[in-house]
């Protein structure tokens, strides 16, 4: 098992990401999103968004989309419980991916709890990181702020889990758009 420092920024998108320091190449994972083994497998602590900590992802979101002159999202609990949930799924494997153990993305992830979806993007971080650093590590990346700036996107919802070492704190954040109805 390789350390990882502090310093070391591991963070993933689905699209365009930038790739961070210490990145371990795993069987199945793709060469331009290459999972991370942050920490080893075992015990995560896994949390429930709160509506502040949705509201928080919210607000840097429309604070990237408004440089852009894109329309602001709202912050969307469906949405919020798909990133919880694989953020959980990511901290108990201790493996920050795309993938979840279960699932192969996160379309399918929100597809499960009823959200009906016609865009979906992800992006993904692990290390010592607390929420205002995750949202503007975010907002710094180039692959990161591409999937922030979809133009479709209507919705966010953001979810965190504490890996089986304690430190290491795992994110996901959806971003989406329901099918018209």
């Amino acid at each position: 098992m390789r350390s990882y420092g502090l310093i070391a920024l591991a963070i993933l998108a689905l699209a365009g990401c930038d790739s961070g320091q210490g990145q371990i190449m795993r069987a199945g994972s793709s060469s331009k999103y290459p999972d991370v083994q942050a920490t080893a497998p075992g015990k995560a602590v896994c949390y429930a968004t709160s509506g502040a900590e949705n509201a928080a992802a919210a607000q840097a979101t429309n604070a990237a989309r408004r440089a852009r002159g894109l329309a602001p999202v709202t912050p969307d609990p469906t949405l919020s419980q798909a990133a919880a949930s694989h953020a959980c799924d990511m901290a108990g494997r201790g493996l920050m991916a795309h993938h979840g153990s279960k699932t192969t993305g996160p379309a399918q992830r929100v597809k499960s709890l009823g959200y009906p979806t016609r865009l979906t993007a992800e992006n993904i971080a692990a290390g010592p990181f607390g929420l205002n650093r995750v949202l503007n590590e975010w907002n710094r990346s180039s692959g990161h702020l591409d999937n922030i700036r979809i133009p479709q996107v209507e919705q966010v919802g953001i979810g965190r889990a504490l890996g089986s070492d304690g430190k290491t704190m795992f994110w996901a954040a959806v971003y989406a758009a329901p099918k018209p109805r």
